[in-house]
């Protein structure tokens, strides 16, 4: 049974209802709802988001979490952090990742929660990118190496920040940088700062205020026009460091049998 199917049968049961009660009161038909727990079909975005709210979790739980007997739900943290995101579909009822370019990073600033603006974004399908909610970046500078200006960094929407892990990268949407792409150096916590750290060492990490943050996107890939540039060939130096790196290798090793 998948976690989501588990989920909707196990949190229908808790709050004592039967198929056809829980169907009446999502105003869906009885049908859908023996489906979904018995796995022949899998609800729509929009009917998930319903589900969360009934039930009180997020999307993300539901979708992720085994939700049974033992388990707890994340904390929250300030519900300011925690808001419903403008999205649009296909005809298909497939969720778009819509594309931010440069040209439209400062308005995107002031759009990003309007659903008309939202819905002018250039837009796109990846079948990879299935479960959960994705928007794609353009990026600027070099700050991040090897990702370079002009690079797409394609992120999931991060719905509750307490969920950051410290090490990854985000693209951050803020009041006075814009958007940028980092990695994240701390932990979010309400009233406190956010350290951002670039992957290219000429840039200092610098901090942001956590009230200065509109959207947290985790990065999950990148689109680039980039190709890798082949391995080279390994120097004298870099085989002789090679070697002497083998060589300690093998006295730590001998060192620990005796």
């Amino acid at each position: 049974m998948s976690i989501i199917s588990q989920n909707i049968k196990f949190l229908r049961k808790k709050k004592s209802l039967t198929q056809q009660q829980f169907a009446d009161q999502l105003g869906i038909k009885r049908s859908l709802v023996g489906a979904y727990e018995e796995e022949r079909a899998e609800p729509k975005y929009e009917l998930l988001k319903t589900l969360a709210l009934f039930f009180d979790i997020t999307v993300d739980d539901f979708i992720n979490e085994t939700i049974n007997e033992k388990w707890a739900p994340k904390p929250k943290g300030n519900p300011a952090n925690l808001r419903i995101l403008s999205i649009s579909v296909d005809k298909e009822d497939n969720e778009n990742i819509e594309m931010v370019p440069l040209k439209a990073s400062a308005g995107y600033l002031n759009g990003y929660a309007d659903p008309e603006y939202v819905s002018q974004l250039p837009k796109f399908y990846l079948p990879m990118f299935k479960q959960g909610t994705f928007r794609a970046f353009e990026i600027k500078g070099d700050s991040m190496l090897p990702i370079i200006s002009g690079d797409i960094i394609i992120g999931e929407y991060l719905e509750n920040w307490a969920d950051i892990k410290s090490g990854e990268t985000y693209v951050v949407i803020s009041k006075n940088d814009g958007v940028v792409y980092k990695r994240i150096g701390n932990k979010f916590k309400e009233n406190k700062k956010l350290k951002l750290i670039s992957d290219n060492p000429v840039y200092e990490p610098y901090e942001i205020n956590g009230e200065d943050v509109l959207e947290i996107w985790k990065a999950k890939g990148y689109i680039s026009t980039q190709l890798p540039q082949p391995t080279p060939e390994p120097t004298m130096e870099s085989l002789t460091s090679m070697m002497a790196q083998m060589q300690r290798s093998i006295s730590n090793l001998q060192q620990g049998n005796n």
